[in-house]
């Protein structure tokens, strides 16, 4: 972007052997929704990855590059963190945004980019988590559903749990994004971008301290990479391959950190967790204090940094920290 302390796997299997479909010592079932997002007259596609058990609803939501397949879903040794919510007695969710792994993808991405201007922005990702959410009440009409976020998906999720204080019982960022002093992006930002592996392979070490090692084996990163490919069904048509995202998400991570307040932070009611990875060139402590700062309004907040983990903490050994913290303080 711009600008192994695993859980001992025995116990996992423990956990999930006693929920409805799942098998001891396998990851949990898995499930495919979906449900319409109307835009601007034109009906797109949502996809919606489900673990179900009898428990709350824990739904979560990506961040700017990469969908659900690739971040809460992703298995690393066989668990996922879909897997290990569905373990702790919650109904997993991962939602992927319009223009994103499964979901459908806008029009625009068949025009040139710079016909356009950045397409799916915070606001239209935030109606798409109020669909989203209306389609799991309808499955789950009397559950608690609790939202947790990555990245830039955290602006969607708190824009959404303002506008449906309701619908969202608590709120979990993990590495958000908040609001810093610098300079504004001048050129015209084009509706869509391509992102391949050479963006994303050095995500694991950034904000890492030099004489830190990677935190993941090469192999991993390549295995991660392979899949990251096969969610464009276009990737292998371009040189080099590359997946085609809305650009709109760094567009308004621009605005962010250009001095905007894109959301009104301080409306948000619900009980909120930030969580971050100690090397989170994202999410500082500087930017955290001020996030933290500026949810006045919440019924609670926690801010909790993890060692040994940075941005993309959710793909590193010490995941399972950030799973647990999740957990907890869900169950609170």
């Amino acid at each position: 972007m711009k600008r192994r302390d695993l859980m001992r796997l025995p116990m996992l299997a423990m956990a999930m052997s006693a929920l409805p479909g799942a098998a001891a010592g396998v990851p949990g079932r898995r499930e495919r929704r979906s449900v319409d997002w109307i835009h601007d007259g034109r009906t797109l596609r949502l996809s919606l990855l489900r673990q179900p058990a009898a428990g709350p609803v824990a739904l979560y939501v990506h961040g700017a590059t990469f969908p659900c397949d690739l971040s809460v879903g992703w298995r690393m040794q066989g668990v996922s963190w879909l897997d290990h919510l569905q373990a702790q007695g919650f109904d997993a969710w991962g939602l992927d945004f319009a223009g994103y792994g499964q979901s459908e993808r806008p029009p625009v991405f068949g025009a040139d980019p710079h016909s356009a201007p950045p397409w799916g922005d915070y606001r239209m990702a935030a109606a798409q988590i109020a669909a989203a959410i209306a389609a799991i009440r309808r499955q789950r009409p009397r559950a608690p559903i609790h939202l947790i976020a990555h990245s830039w998906g955290t602006l969607p999720a708190r824009q959404a749990a303002i506008e449906h204080p309701e619908a969202v019982s608590k709120l979990v960022l993990f590495g958000p994004v908040a609001t810093r002093e610098g300079p504004r992006e001048e050129a015209a930002a084009p509706a869509w971008a391509l992102m391949g592996s050479a963006e994303q392979r050095p995500r694991q070490r950034s904000g890492l301290p030099a004489d830190a090692p990677t935190p993941v084996s090469a192999e991993e990163i390549e295995r991660w990479c392979a899949a990251y490919l096969a969610t464009d069904p276009e990737s292998a048509t371009r040189s080099p391959p590359s997946v085609r995202i809305p650009n709109a998400p760094i567009a308004d991570i621009d605005r962010l950190w250009a001095g905007e307040n894109l959301v009104d932070n301080a409306r948000v009611r619900q009980p909120i967790l930030i969580v971050r990875g100690e090397w989170d060139h994202v999410t500082t402590d500087a930017d955290a204090a001020r996030l933290f700062a500026e949810l006045s309004g919440a019924a609670e907040r926690r801010d909790v940094k993890i060692s040994g983990g940075n941005h993309w903490l959710h793909l590193q050994p010490r995941r399972t920290a950030l799973w647990s913290t999740t957990s907890a303080f869900l169950r609170d």
